[in-house]
């Protein structure tokens, strides 16, 4: 046997471990992401892993990903000077040590503060800017970046900078036409996330709109309570076509069946949500807690 064909079985046989080795954990989590019937549950962390670090920090975000979570929601706003920063709020007088408006305040300034940990009390932690987190999370998890649709165009510009244009969902409540008319041109590339709520009039009709113009990845549902029987026409309309999204972190988002009446009852909580209503992504403020549950169901499904 010549060399060429010693050099070419090496190869062949190298080949699919070195592309396993290649795909990151962000390239996973997106196969599940699009094939939305596979059976698996997304679980995204609100905020980060806040309950341990401040929310919206780097360190929310590494803790959520060392926990094993599949997305991690973070928040943005905009400085004085224009740079894009992870914080909820406008002003900056309740999780950092300064005071104001994010929009009347520099981005350096901004650096001398410190953020503040859900007891109110000062940390040694600084105010991440949206690029510093994209590239925490590069490879590793993706974001779900809220209060953003507004920096669409500007968003984009940093995912091209850091390469990071698959780990990243943006969403908003405006119409399919407005967000094909604003935003089109870069769908592509970069996944939307329509948000419905189904308590609103023609509620489905958005619905519908969403899947026939924007085919989108998943759909964020809302629902206040049970007597609201949408959520299982919403199911059968995006059977096979996008993945259900609902928000456990107030009774309110999910008609009750949230974090706290998981704590209680899971299977009536986070269970219902995925057996009742086929729910493919959950995101709770519990993420550590909703991971156990969802391995907890896997292995009974093998025991039984």
């Amino acid at each position: 046997m010549n060399k060429k064909k010693i050099v070419g079985i090496i190869v062949g046989c190298c080949l699919p471990w070195l592309c396993t080795l290649a795909q990151t954990r962000v390239d996973t989590i997106r196969q599940h992401l699009f094939a939305s019937e596979d059976g698996t549950t997304l679980v995204v962390a609100h905020r980060g892993d806040w309950r341990n670090a401040c929310e919206n920090s780097l360190e929310a975000i590494e803790n959520a990903i060392r926990m094993g979570v599949d997305i991690v929601e973070v928040d943005l706003q905009r400085t004085k000077d224009g740079a894009l920063i992870l914080m909820h709020d406008k002003k900056l007088d309740r999780t950092t040590t300064g005071k104001g408006l994010v929009c009347e305040t520099t981005l350096n300034e901004i650096r001398q503060m410190r953020l503040k940990n859900g007891c109110n009390i000062r940390t040694i932690y600084k105010v991440p800017t949206l690029e510093e987190a994209l590239l925490v999370a590069k490879g590793r998890v993706m974001l779900n970046l809220d209060k953003a649709f507004d920096y669409f165009e500007q968003v984009v510009a940093l995912l091209e900078k850091t390469g990071t244009c698959d780990l990243v969902i943006m969403k908003s409540d405006c119409s399919a036409a407005e967000v094909k008319k604003l935003y089109g041109k870069y769908l592509d590339r970069i996944l939307f996330m329509p948000k419905v709520n189904l308590d609103k009039e023609n509620a489905i009709g958005r619905l519908e709109d969403y899947l026939e113009v924007l085919h989108p990845v998943a759909i964020e549902l809302k629902f206040a309570n049970d007597a609201n029987r949408l959520p299982f026409v919403a199911k059968e309309k995006m059977w096979g076509k996008s993945r259900i999204w609902y928000n456990t972190l107030w009774d309110t988002q999910s008609g009750g069946h949230d974090d706290d009446c998981s704590l209680k009852e899971p299977n009536k909580g986070y269970g219902y949500l995925l057996d009742s209503l086929r729910a493919g992504i959950i995101q709770t403020d519990r993420p550590a807690y909703l991971i156990n549950y969802l391995k907890g169901r896997t292995k009974l499904s093998f025991s039984e």
